[in-house]
This record gives structure tokens, C-alpha cells and sequence, in this order.
């Protein structure tokens, strides 16, 4: 029998790169591997949210049919979203589909294609695709802006580029589909959280509260919370480990108030230990590194 000690809650959330209420469900997911570090593995299962918008229809939101009159709508619903979520949304420009690109499932392939080559790279692609789409009004179903995104975060964009085109990818996301299907997961997000032979699925936006309840009940109190500070110096770390983060990500993993949250990252700024970068109703807020870069006009290279 396997020593509970060694054993990890896995979190599976069932998504898709472009799906609103998933975009808001990163702040819980962030600050359960700042509170649950190593205890924890959170991975992801594409679910294709819309095949084909043409032939799509959200009664509630007026989603589907005209691509065009569907990016309206979309944006209009996302703003909404974004307005309870708190995570940046640019609805300005904003242009998910046409009628050459119809279809979410070319994200949903690129990011099993990102794993064929590294997981953690593919995990940082996934997010990358969430805030070009949410947050920067990129039509990332275009081969063009994919591979430029896996070039981004640090992918072989060579290796991305044969990986994403390849039977093996499309394999590999027919696969998620049909575990999509074997647990009914419809809406997206849904998650499947497992505890050695144990697990429990919820389905919809969930709060970091409620996965908490769940690993505790899983594992019986055997995984907890991890001590951890609340300081400039810990978010400091947070912002650097994860690259780009929204303010609302900070305040919901360190428990901080508006005014806790402010006063921290107005330090910070004085300090020119961050930088911000503004994306459609909100900002990103980033690590203070060192640019390595040379002056075509001067030929003086420096960092």
C-alpha cells in the first residue's frame, strides 16, 4: 500500500485555450501551487470548445452562426465576464473568428503539440494563448500567430511548426476528446480532482476555497497548505515564477486587500523591481530584467 506522504492531488482541468470563464479560473489555479507547491499537480485535458462557429449556437449569449457577429458578441460577453473574474479582457479589435478560421480546435491541437515537446513549456504556452486571446485580441487559430506565441515562451518553433501539422497531435487531441466525452465534461472548465484511487468532479467556475475543501476531504487532511509569507520579497517570487501575472492573481494567492495590493506594487515600482504592461481593461504586471539588445543605428550592443 503507497504511503500517503508520496502521494500527489492531481487536478485535470478540462478546457479550452480560449474559453472566458478558464481564463478566470487562473488566479485559484496559481495560488494552489503557491499554497500546495510540490503537493499538487495541475494538468490539462482539451475539450474543443467550438468545432465549427458557423454551426455553433449560445442561446444566452448570441454566440454562433456569423463569425463576425459572433466576435461582437463574444467580446461583449467576455467584458462581462472579466467584470466578476477580474482578469484583463480587450474587447477593442477584437476578432476571434472568420471565415477562414471557424474553428477554436487549431489552439487546442497547437498545445498538444507544444507537450509533444515539453510539458512545462506546454503549460506556459496554454497560458500564452489565453492572454493573446483574452487580454490582446490575437485570432490565435492562425498557424502564423501559434507559432510565433511557441516561439515566445521558448518552444522550437521549427520542431512546433512539423509537431502541430503532424497526424500525431490531431491523435492526441482526439484522445482528449474522447476522455472529454467519457466524463460528461460539457462546459468548460470542469475539473477532475484525484487523490490515489479517489476522485471527485466539479463542474464550472471554482473558487480556490472549494478545491481546498475537496483535496482536504480526498486526502483526508494528509495534504495541506504549506506555510508562506506575505511580503514584498515572496511577491516578488511569485511575479518572477510565473513571468506575467494580473493583479487580481497576486491579491487571490497572498489573501491581500485592494489597498494591501496597491501599496505593495507601488513599493515595487519604486524600487524598479517590476514593469507593467497594460492589456485591454486591465495590465500585466511582470519581473524587472535586463534587455540584451543591439542598436542597429549605433552598433552598440548592451544589456
Amino acid at each position: 500500500m503507497q504511503n500517503k506522504k508520496n502521494k500527489l492531488v492531481e487536478i485535470i482541468e478540462f478546457t479550452d485555450p480560449v474559453c472566458t470563464w478558464c481564463w478566470g479560473s487562473e488566479p485559484a489555479l496559481r495560488k494552489l501551487e503557491t499554497r500546495y507547491g510540490n503537493q499538487i499537480k495541475i494538468s490539462f485535458i482539451m475539450g474543443g470548445l467550438v468545432k465549427d462557429i458557423t454551426a455553433f449556437y449560445d442561446h444566452f449569449n448570441n454566440i454562433g452562426g456569423d463569425p463576425e457577429r459572433s466576435n461582437s458578441n463574444i467580446a461583449r460577453h467576455w467584458v462581462e465576464a472579466s467584470e466578476r473574474h477580474g482578469m484583463p479582457v480587450k474587447s477593442e479589435g477584437f476578432r476571434l473568428f472568420s471565415k477562414e478560421h471557424p474553428s477554436t480546435y487549431p489552439q487546442n491541437i497547437a498545445y498538444k503539440a507544444a507537450l509533444m515537446q515539453d510539458e512545462v513549456l506546454a503549460n506556459k504556452f496554454l497560458r500564452r494563448i489565453r492572454e493573446a486571446s483574452a487580454a490582446e485580441a490575437k485570432q490565435t487559430n492562425t498557424t502564423e500567430v501559434l507559432v510565433e506565441l511557441a516561439s515566445e515562451i521558448g518552444l522550437d518553433a521549427s520542431r512546433f511548426l512539423n509537431d502541430f501539422t503532424s497526424e500525431g497531435a490531431q491523435i492526441a487531441f482526439e484522445q482528449d476528446l474522447a476522455t472529454t466525452a467519457k466524463y460528461g465534461a460539457h462546459g468548460f472548465p470542469s475539473f477532475l480532482i484525484r487523490y490515489g484511487e479517489k476522485e471527485m468532479m466539479v463542474r464550472g467556475y471554482q473558487r480556490y476555497e472549494g478545491f481546498k475543501a475537496i483535496i482536504s476531504h480526498l486526502s483526508e487532511g494528509a495534504i495541506r497548505e504549506q506555510l508562506f509569507m506575505v511580503n514584498e520579497g515572496a511577491i516578488l517570487s511569485f511575479i518572477a515564477t510565473f513571468g506575467s501575472v494580473a493583479p487580481v492573481e497576486i491579491q487571490t494567492a497572498f489573501d491581500l486587500s485592494d489597498q494591501e495590493l496597491e501599496s505593495i506594487l507601488i513599493s515595487l515600482d519604486e524600487k524598479d523591481q517590476i514593469t507593467r504592461r497594460e492589456a485591454g481593461n486591465g495590465y500585466f504586471i511582470g519581473p524587472k530584467v535586463s534587455v540584451m539588445a543591439c542598436d542597429s543605428r549605433t552598433g552598440v550592443c548592451q544589456a
